[in-house]
């Protein structure tokens, strides 16, 4: 399937299209656009993610590059990415639309790293691997529940490399990322002043720690607030069509019960967030995606994520 054909709405994949009520279309606009927090800027509310289809090599299959660039041509202006998703193969099949479209998208990258000095080494390699100067955000990535986060802050600590790159203006935006622990992500940004936080929300009770304490702390220091895991990672068990059991990962969710892609994307919009990155497989895929994302009424409310979050956790005997 080329973007041509995808931009027109043909075609379904994996049971997902059919979950859709709004058709994506032809339109090129932008997605709405939230504020990131306390930064002053502005980035549509879907984001696409690096992990899932992006990180694979190109192949008849799935071609991550054609991925990106109907991403952009349906609206999406923000993508993620890190080194650390298949060795920079995500990074660099985004460098192959970046070299041609730099200008159309706010870029997010990460580093594993949590040294200054290997800071330094990882971005140089994303920078070339993304074929480009500059990123909007950084973000020292995958948090883990047993880190000495006091390290980050040393004078040979990633945060001091982080921060010379901002000053240097190879990035915009210092962010943090993480979802082994809602207690750490609560310590890392009271630790350090972050723009932005990116983190884990669904309606999974796995995930309602994030929700419950995550969210409202970071709401009061204004960061921009960024939703992963919104389908649970990896082969997006908690939707419909997709396996119901993940990858094995810790770090991904599996669920007694699924829900159609779309309204998983419309309970994470409904929170006080700023966007969800979500990674997608296929152009089909991402046409469902954009659509729940460009409905007008698409965030859902209150009751209705109350509905969805007693659904996903009550124990199935069907779906």
């Amino acid at each position: 399937m080329d973007r041509r054909q995808f931009l027109a709405g043909a075609a379904a994949a994996g049971g997902l299209a059919c979950v859709s009520r709004v058709d994506a279309g032809d339109d090129r606009r932008p997605l709405p656009k939230r504020r990131l927090g306390r930064t002053g800027v502005e980035v549509t509310l879907l984001a696409l993610g690096g992990f899932t289809g992006m990180k694979e090599p190109r192949s008849a299959k799935l071609d991550p590059v054609e991925l990106a660039d109907a991403a952009i041509d349906a609206g999406i202006r923000y993508f993620d990415t890190a080194p650390a998703y298949n060795n920079g193969q995500s990074e660099r099949n985004y460098g192959e639309v970046l070299a041609r479209r730099r200008s159309e998208v706010f870029l997010a990258t990460k580093t594993g790293q949590r040294t200054y000095d290997g800071a330094m080494r990882d971005v140089e390699a994303s920078l070339k691997r993304l074929r480009t100067d500059r990123v909007d955000l950084l973000q020292v990535h995958a948090t883990r529940a047993d880190e000495d986060l006091a390290l980050w802050g040393k004078p040979d600590g990633v945060l001091r490399a982080l921060e010379k790159l901002r000053d240097q203006k190879v990035t915009r935006l210092v962010g943090v990322t993480g979802h082994e622990s809602a207690e750490v992500m609560c310590r890392a940004i009271t630790l350090y002043d972050f723009d932005t936080i990116l983190t884990t929300f669904n309606p999974t009770p796995k995930r309602r720690p994030f929700i419950e304490k995550v969210l409202p702390l970071a709401i009061r220091k204004e960061m921009g607030i960024l939703a992963m895991k919104v389908m649970g990672g990896a082969l997006g068990s908690l939707a419909i069509g997709n396996p119901i059991k993940n990858d094995g990962a810790p770090h991904h969710d599996d669920a007694p019960r699924q829900a159609e892609a779309g309204m998983l994307i419309r309970y994470v919009l409904g929170l006080p967030i700023t966007a969800a990155v979500v990674g997608t497989s296929s152009l089909a895929q991402l046409r469902v995606n954009v659509a729940a994302a460009r409905e007008p009424a698409a965030p859902l409310d209150g009751p209705q994520r109350k509905a969805l979050d007693a659904r996903m956790a009550a124990a199935a005997t069907t779906q």
